[in-house]
């Protein structure tokens, strides 16, 4: 067993066996868990820059999980997997044909075995040659997100790691008001946002989206040389992870002054997200407060319609991928459990205002808590 477990070896058996649950659900003999966040998830074992070797789980129906991974990355074993059991491959090995022995050392050859086709580690070659050299008397099958659904209840260990990823969060916030004057660049903010999320706990330092002038109207900017002018609008999302488990908001900004219709909107959005969260409980279906969003984005007269997703599910999350499955939209039929988390927000006219929540039994908490109004710098 790893000697720096994130979580007590007893939570990493409670997952393999909720999943294994779910497998003898959908008659499956054993899984192929090639996500990232899967292995971590199930397992512990993660390298934090050697992820993107090819690495995978395979999950009996019965037993611990067996990991298969680049042999570089044992240091990372010894210190993060919570099971013993591995095999593993050297550069210059034939990898393919290494991964099919393990498979077949492990579930036989002429087993129902589910395989995590969406995982980016397993791209369509990868797939090819794989399903290619495995034996026909294997059933392969899609598994769909088996483990990503257990993923989205969190358990207390969890959403502590997004609460500290949270006050990350707030410190960064800080050091951004601080620099986004007339004068400085926007990379000057990415700068002082990346220092203070590192010393506050975060992972890396990594900043969200840091936007100003015309590119604060749309999402998903970074930061570049562009200086900032008094009056402009500044998008600043914050983004830090603790143990890969992440806590993100967002706030508008305006570089010196701002006019009584901006504070007016700013003040608007936030009381539209207020009234919206004020209905989330459990049990209480999605579209709820996404209807709220919708209709009080609407009587603000600024936009005809509002085509954003409201929330999406956060929590341990891997580069490349930004987000859970889960998400919020007109469309949506499930409702809020206790134990998920959730970035929602609202974006209008460049103005940008969210908030990472878990919910809970009477409720929601918010995991990020810094003033909810329009920052002046």
């Amino acid at each position: 067993m790893g000697t720096n477990l994130n979580f007590s070896k007893a939570e990493y058996d409670t997952r393999v066996r909720n999943v294994q649950s779910d497998m003898r659900s959908q008659g499956l003999e054993a899984l192929l868990a090639f996500e990232p966040e899967s292995i971590t998830y199930l397992t512990g074992f993660l390298s934090p820059r050697g992820y993107n070797c090819f690495h995978f789980a395979i999950i009996p129906v019965d037993g611990d999980p067996v990991l298969f991974f680049r042999d570089l990355e044992a240091y990372h074993f010894q210190r993060s997997a919570a099971f013993e059991r591995n095999f593993r491959w050297a550069d210059g090995d034939d990898v393919d044909a290494l991964a099919v022995g393990a498979i077949k050392s492990i579930v036989g050859e002429s087993a129902k075995v589910g395989i995590e086709k969406f995982a980016w580690q397993l791209n369509a070659s990868r797939y090819e040659r794989l399903t290619g050299l495995l034996p026909k008397t294997l059933a392969i099958i899609d598994a769909g997100n088996l483990v990503r659904k257990r993923r989205l209840i969190k358990s207390p260990a969890e959403i502590d790691y997004q609460r500290r990823a949270g006050r990350a969060a707030e410190a960064a916030m800080d050091a951004a008001r601080k620099v986004a004057r007339a004068g400085e660049r926007e990379r000057d903010i990415g700068a002082a946002v990346a220092a203070a999320m590192v010393v506050a706990g975060s992972d890396r330092a990594e900043p969200g989206p840091i936007a100003s002038g015309e590119a604060a109207k749309s999402i998903h900017c970074m930061y570049t040389d562009r200086i900032l002018h008094a009056g402009d609008t500044v998008q600043l999302e914050m983004c830090p992870h603790v143990q890969n488990y992440h806590a993100r908001f967002m706030r508008p900004l305006k570089v010196g002054h701002a006019t009584a219709a901006e504070k007016r909107l700013a003040d608007q959005l936030f009381k539209i997200q207020d009234r919206a969260l004020s209905e989330i409980a459990p049990g209480v279906g999605a579209t709820v407060p996404d209807q709220i969003y919708r209709e009080g984005v609407a009587a603000t007269g600024i936009v005809e319609r509002y085509i954003n997703k409201t929330f999406y599910s956060v929590g341990l999350m891997l580069y490349p991928n930004g987000a859970e499955y889960l998400e919020v939209t007109p469309k949506s039929t499930w409702s809020f459990q206790v134990g998920m988390t959730f970035h929602t927000y609202l974006v209008v006219d460049g103005f940008a205002v969210s908030e990472t929540i878990a919910i809970t039994a009477t409720g929601y908490e918010k995991l990020t808590n810094y003033p909810r109004e329009l920052i002046v710098s």
